[in-house]
């Protein structure tokens, strides 16, 4: 169905005002405080994989089984992910912030304290939650603070800045296990989510629409305050049931080549090219977080081009599947070819000839990743926009 944001909620001054409650330079305050916790899931994860011989030394065990605890800390992020976007949309955003970052500095002193495997896999999990809401949560700010017409180039920013993540996040975790200790690294995380916690208290407002948080919704008297809300964290899965929103999880599968690349990138490119050095290993990642970086500003501003270029054709009418339009060169040329040669490089090609190659590779695997990834997300966000106020009412008569 074709589509008017001005008309999704509200008449077009009122929509207006929703997204002028802030200044340009409060909303750049904001987006720096959401890009520096969205930063951080992704040093959660990068620093610990270059870190994954010397944990499995220091614990007596294998890479293949320290590797575990990345796979334990996508399935806890995914499922913090879940949690925070749907009580953010209850309780708001400011308060989901304020819960995951004691989670991430407490899994992340128990991380850096582990004496076992058993330990690291438990506060591994809750480091991973305390992250998680991270990327998710603010995603649904910039979709709070910026227009239509604004969003796709600043979600590009809040995600470049988050992508520094992934080119810098492995080079901190190589330096840190080799001159240092990957104990200390996990501690500098847990500072890191203390730091993140008293930005938010002091500098980050609320930032969900007036009236629309389902606390706001409810009836005085039929449910005190103090009580906490159950919310099912898996129901937003039922919008999958649109076929177009299921066509988004292509972004899924672009987003599953790179870990395919980058994870087991010790044993693959650091085998094949003798590479022993930790932090060198981190190193090889900055390409692939380049990529992340240059593609995703890029996408970003190319989808706000398209969409304004086809609602202009329309007289004013916008799809938002407008924006997927500038997903195909990512998810049909950059990410299975990066991938496919990649692969082939690293089994044919040997010498410093095909390490660059394969550095190449992985930087052309960014950019086609997050631009895929990117406006997937942002459609996602603009095609459930109008779903918001149903969804919430949904859920207080359940509660109620």
């Amino acid at each position: 169905m074709a589509s008017s944001e001005e008309t999704l909620l509200l008449p077009p001054s009122k929509h207006e005002a929703i997204y002028q409650r802030f200044t340009p330079a409060r909303k750049r305050g904001i987006v720096a405080i959401v890009s520096f916790t969205g930063l951080i899931p992704m040093f959660v994860a990068g620093t610990f994989v270059p870190s994954i011989p010397q944990i499995a030394k220091d614990l007596n065990s294998t890479g293949p089984i320290v590797s575990l605890a990345v796979s334990l800390s996508v399935f806890a992020g995914s499922l913090g992910s879940l949690l925070g976007a749907s009580y953010s949309t209850f309780y708001g955003r400011k308060p989901i912030y304020l819960i995951g970052t004691p989670l991430l500095l407490l899994g992340s002193i128990g991380v850096a304290a582990s004496r076992t495997i058993p330990e690291l896999m438990i506060w591994r999990f809750l480091q991973a939650i305390g992250s998680s809401p991270g990327l998710a949560v603010g995603s649904g700010v910039i979709g709070d603070i910026y227009k239509l017409e604004e969003r796709g180039q600043a979600m590009g920013i809040f995600f470049a800045a988050v992508l520094l993540g992934p080119a810098l996040a492995p080079l901190a975790g190589g330096l840190a296990a080799h001159y240092f200790s990957w104990r200390l690294m996990q501690l500098s995380l847990g500072i890191v989510g203390l730091l993140a916690f008293f930005l938010v208290v002091s500098f980050f407002p609320e930032t969900s629409h007036p009236g629309e948080r389902g606390v706001d919704k409810l009836e005085p008297g039929l449910h005190p305050t103090w009580r906490p809300v159950f919310i099912n964290p898996l129901a937003p899965i039922a919008l999958l049931r649109s076929p177009n929103l299921l066509a988004t999880f292509a972004g899924l599968t672009t987003l599953m080549t790179d870990y395919v690349l980058l994870i087991p990138l010790a044993y693959t490119i650091g085998v094949k090219y003798n590479i022993t050095n930790e932090a060198l290993i981190g190193a090889c990642f900055l390409p692939a977080g380049l990529g992340n970086m240059i593609g995703a500003p890029l996408a970003g501003r190319l989808s706000d081009i398209i969409v304004v270029r086809y609602r202009k054709k329309r007289g004013g009418i916008w799809y938002p599947e407008d924006r997927l339009r500038a997903t195909l060169s990512g998810a049909l040329i950059f990410v299975p070819l990066s991938v496919l040669i990649s692969g082939l490089l690293t089994e044919y090609v040997p010498g410093k000839l095909g390490l660059i190659l394969n550095l190449i590779c992985l930087f052309a695997n960014g950019i086609g990743v997050n631009t895929d990834l990117l406006l997937s997300l942002l459609y996602c966000i603009e095609k459930t926009h109008r779903l918001i106020s149903f969804s919430v009412h949904q859920r207080l008569i359940l509660l109620i």
